[in-house]
């Protein structure tokens, strides 16, 4: 009898506690920067929500069926030899059938509206603004083609601007991601990979690979910088005034392809302007050999295009 006093004591001390052990708890997925993590928010809580009008009445009856039934309740009814209600049935399939046909509704729209290629308007019009990613080992390198700079383990973008990610990787499989702007895309070696985003508000952010890729995986963070357009330039200018180093892809990419781990901030003042496609066609030498150049070509005019837009 003792040893259960205890434990109903330890229960109640610990579920007092866990609203201070969960204080110091943040998620950056409720509280977003952008819209397309906006939106993202409203489907994770609505599919929550749905998913509450089975749960919330299953624990309810649970609890109440285990108090009615307790042992020491000598007045509760039982009748073993029930074995039907209609009216149970209909509700026990109805809704959860009701359920599934909203939230198979609700998946396909949102499959098309927030698809990561799909590119995002801006409120004020501005033009997409486009960078491209590569992840290493251990470390991201992003590559700003219309700002002719790169830097390591550093990402800065505009506030309000619609921004167009190419993503891949020139190591293993890694996967780009800002939690407060939304959406998570994978990036594989040879393959190109887009996704759109935006920032609302400015602030800075952490970024990270949420795909385990070796030793070096938990220091693959970056700190994302949502600027104004004036700042944004001086960071720009900043990057080409505090570095002399140059980017291509036979000068200085190799040797930062190199496995290394927790990185510090670098900054290249120049970049080959061709250092990713070069990136993507050194994993499709074998592809392009055997079946030519002209998938190497369309890719390039593909990505000239892009550019030009």
């Amino acid at each position: 009898m003792r040893e259960k006093s205890y434990l109903r004591v330890l229960g109640a001390v610990l579920l007092a506690a866990l609203p201070l052990l969960l204080s110091g708890c943040s998620s950056a997925l409720m509280d977003p920067k952008g819209q397309v993590g906006e939106e993202q928010k409203v489907l994770i809580i609505t599919a929550f929500a749905l998913m509450l009008i089975v749960v919330i009445p299953v624990i309810v009856m649970t609890l109440l069926f285990a108090y009615r039934y307790r042992e020491s309740n000598k007045e509760a009814t039982y009748k073993p030899n029930w074995a039907h209600s209609t009216a149970i049935e209909v509700v026990v399939w109805l809704v959860p059938c009701v359920i599934i046909v909203v939230l198979a509704i609700l998946t396909w729209i949102t499959s098309h509206s927030l698809n990561p290629m799909k590119p995002i308007a801006s409120e004020d019009g501005k033009e997409t603004m486009e960078i491209q990613a590569v992840s290493l080992d251990w470390k991201w390198l992003f590559i700003y083609p219309e700002q002719k700079i790169a830097t390591v383990n550093e990402l800065a973008i505009p506030t309000n601007t619609p921004i167009r990610f190419h993503i891949s990787s020139g190591s293993v499989m890694n996967s780009f991601w800002v939690p407060e702007l939304g959406t998570q895309i994978y990036a594989m070696a040879g393959m190109d990979s887009q996704l759109h985003l935006i920032a609302n508000e400015t602030g800075e952010w952490q970024g990270k690979s949420s795909n385990y890729s070796g030793a070096g995986f938990a220091g693959m963070t970056f700190p994302t910088h949502s600027l104004s357009e004036e700042d944004f330039k001086a960071w720009v200018q900043k990057v080409k005034d505090e570095s002399s180093k140059t980017l291509s892809f036979d000068d200085g990419y190799q040797e930062l392809a190199k496995p290394s781990e927790d990185v510090p901030v670098q900054y290249f003042s120049k970049v080959s302007p061709n250092l990713y496609n070069n990136i993507l066609n050194s994993f499709r030498k074998g592809i392009s050999d055997e079946h030519g150049e002209t998938g190497e070509q369309e890719h390039g005019e593909r990505m000239s295009s892009e550019a030009a837009e």
